[in-house]
């Protein structure tokens, strides 16, 4: 039964990234053709960053009173009106409110699937889980922007439609095949009468301060090292190795491959048999050595192996923290999942500002820097993080 509905929610998962990989491609042709420019772009991809991290944490708490489903079909809505709003703007205002609907609806899907796992996992299984469901995310954005470039072709509006019709078919998959994880005797069993009497913010901003702030820390460097990594690759591809399109496309592809392979079929049997604080600790360490890894590659092939190393280090790292979030609270798993995607997406507006930043100055400090940072959360993970396979959670 557990397995029936991994599948039914990977596959509604897929069909939205594929949805959300499709206008990648076109995206910057849209915006060019209102007259608009670079800070627009960056503006809008800031802004559904922003809000998801507002309202990440909200739809995560609320789903622990209402139930998972409700808010999954929420933000399936909010994907099909986000991207049909896209579709049919014609002035940059409209594509700002497109994007603020999918920062606020949209952001419901990803928390609220992450606690829907973890409602469905033991905690022996909780890393495989997710992983898995992190790995049909990848597996859609592999797909979708080839598949949104032949469909811009055509029209440039195109892909937005299909990507919308896309959402409508994921929400359909929810609401018929997809049964609650989350019964109502436990949905009331989470609220204590102490909660009752603060606010939902409160009740977050408590779960923030307490013992899995580290975790929320660690989610949000993962974030920023590789919207860090992502933000400047094809600059720095362009001006160290004077890399064309093709072969800066297909390391990216790389990226999205072995990102999928490894959450799908790495994470579960390596945090079964190590333990979620191992591998976390193991992918800190990897990560800064990948980070020195891009800077020290001399040309096409080693670039290419530099990336795809960088990335195996850090695939494993957001499901064993979530895992290890989620093991430590079993009752307000939605709380703990919104706030950990807040923080996810913190990383995602952090990262490209600094990288942005820092390149100016030099070509390698976004990766110099990001090296630092990981290794910095390394040596503070080995004095937070117990070093056996079964950790003892009140830490």
């Amino acid at each position: 039964m557990r397995n029936r509905k991994m599948i039914i929610l990977s596959i509604a998962l897929i069909v939205v990234m594929l949805g959300f990989g499709m206008v990648i491609p076109i995206f910057p042709f849209y915006i060019e053709e209102m007259g608009a420019g670079g800070l627009e772009m960056g503006l809008l991809v800031a802004t559904a960053s922003l809000l998801e991290f507002v309202f990440g944490p909200f739809w995560g708490n609320l789903s622990d009173r209402v139930g998972r489903k409700p808010i999954l079909l929420v933000g399936m809505i909010g994907y099909a009106l986000s991207t049909f709003l896209f579709g049919i703007a014609s002035r940059v205002w409209m594509l700002f409110a497109a994007r603020a609907v999918s920062g606020i609806l949209s952001s419901a899907v990803v928390t609220t699937a992450l606690a829907y796992v973890s409602d469905t996992t033991s905690d022996q299984d909780k890393a495989g889980g997710l992983g898995q469901l992190s790995a049909a995310m990848a597996f859609g954005m592999i797909f979708g922007p080839a598949l949104g470039g032949l469909l811009g072709g055509r029209s440039i509006s195109l892909p937005f439609f299909i990507a919308s019709g896309f959402s409508i078919s994921a929400f359909l998959i929810i609401l018929l095949f997809l049964p609650e994880s989350l019964p109502k005797s436990i949905r009331h069993s989470q609220i204590s009468p102490n909660t009752k009497k603060v606010s939902r913010w409160a009740e977050i901003w408590t779960v923030v301060v307490g013992k899995s702030g580290f975790l929320f820390f660690l989610l949000m460097l993962y974030s920023f090292a590789l919207a860090n990594f992502e933000a400047v690759f094809g600059l720095y591809a362009l001006e160290k190795f004077s890399l064309n399109a093709v072969r800066i496309g297909f390391i990216l592809t790389v990226v999205a491959v072995v990102s999928a392979i490894g959450k799908a079929l790495l994470c579960g049997p390596l945090t079964r048999k190590y333990g979620e604080p191992a591998i976390i600790k193991s992918s800190l360490i990897a990560g800064a050595l990948g980070y020195l890894g891009l800077i020290s590659a001399v040309d096409y092939l080693t670039i290419l192996f530099a990336t795809g190393f960088f990335i195996l280090s850090k695939t494993l790292l957001r499901p064993a923290s979530l895992a290890l979030i989620a093991k430590q609270n079993h009752r307000q798993q939605g709380t703990l999942m919104g706030i950990s995607n807040a923080f996810i997406s913190l990383g995602r507006i952090l990262g490209p500002i600094w990288a942005g930043f820092v390149f100016d100055r030099n070509v390698e400090f976004p990766y110099l820097s990001g090296s630092i940072f990981m290794l910095l959360a390394f040596l503070i993970s080995l004095r937070t993080l117990p070093s056996h396979k079964k950790p003892n959670l009140d830490f």
